[in-house]
């Protein structure tokens, strides 16, 4: 099922209206998107996602599993925009509002695993978890993580850099940290050694935690 954008919209704001705050329905005039007959709202309705009584806005069943997918890739999207995109703030908001309707299902599943399969959002607020967060539980997979997570002798995929310092950024790039590239761990201490093709570097703690890697 494709939803237009506001549908969707929708569906996000009766998630916390319903289920967050655990009032279990929303008021029409809460939601700010008009009254009954806003076509999303019809949308919704034809699709048997919502029913609307009385100046009320309820989850019917499938509606609210609908609701639990949207919001899941709202707040995936947030954490896209600000652990691996640095995108911050308002405009971080407004591209993670652009972006989340990017990510039909199976896109949101990578997205998570690259992100390490996060539990909040950056506001704090919880991530419905998806199969692939149950799966990682159960295997015991890492999904991606710092590389001062990894101990000697690991390799794995570099997934991104995370940092703000451009100058740091340039320097790893010049190493050749780039996503996609293999990387290997020799030394965790005193000072973090890796290889990356044939060339070896060593780096301090910090700069480590800002690479994060795929096993």
């Amino acid at each position: 099922m494709k939803l237009t954008d506001r549908a969707e919209e929708i569906l996000e704001a009766l998630w916390i209206e319903s289920e967050e705050n655990g009032r279990g329905f929303a008021e029409l005039d809460q939601l700010g998107f008009g009254d009954s007959s806003d076509p999303a709202y019809q949308e919704l309705s034809t699709h048997a996602l919502v029913e609307i009584k009385g100046g009320r806005v309820y989850f019917r069943p499938e509606g609210r599993e609908e609701g639990r997918k949207t919001i899941r890739r709202h707040r995936l999207a947030e954490r896209l925009m600000m652990d691996v995109l640095n995108i911050r703030g308002e405009s971080g908001d407004v591209k993670a509002c652009q972006f989340e309707h990017l990510l039909n299902e199976g896109v949101d599943t990578k997205v998570c695993t690259m992100l390490n399969h996060p539990v909040t959002c950056p506001h704090g607020k919880p991530i419905p978890q998806g199969e692939c967060c149950e799966e990682a539980r159960k295997s015991g997979d890492l999904g991606v993580v710092p590389l001062t997570e990894l101990k000697s002798g690991d390799e794995g995929d570099i997934a991104y850099i995370q940092t703000e310092d451009s100058k740091k950024m340039q320097k790893l790039m010049a190493m050749g940290v780039l996503p996609g590239n293999r990387i290997s761990l020799l030394q965790a201490f005193p000072s973090y050694i890796f290889r990356v093709g044939f060339s070896e570097f060593a780096i301090d703690s910090a700069m480590a935690r800002e690479i994060f890697v795929r096993k």
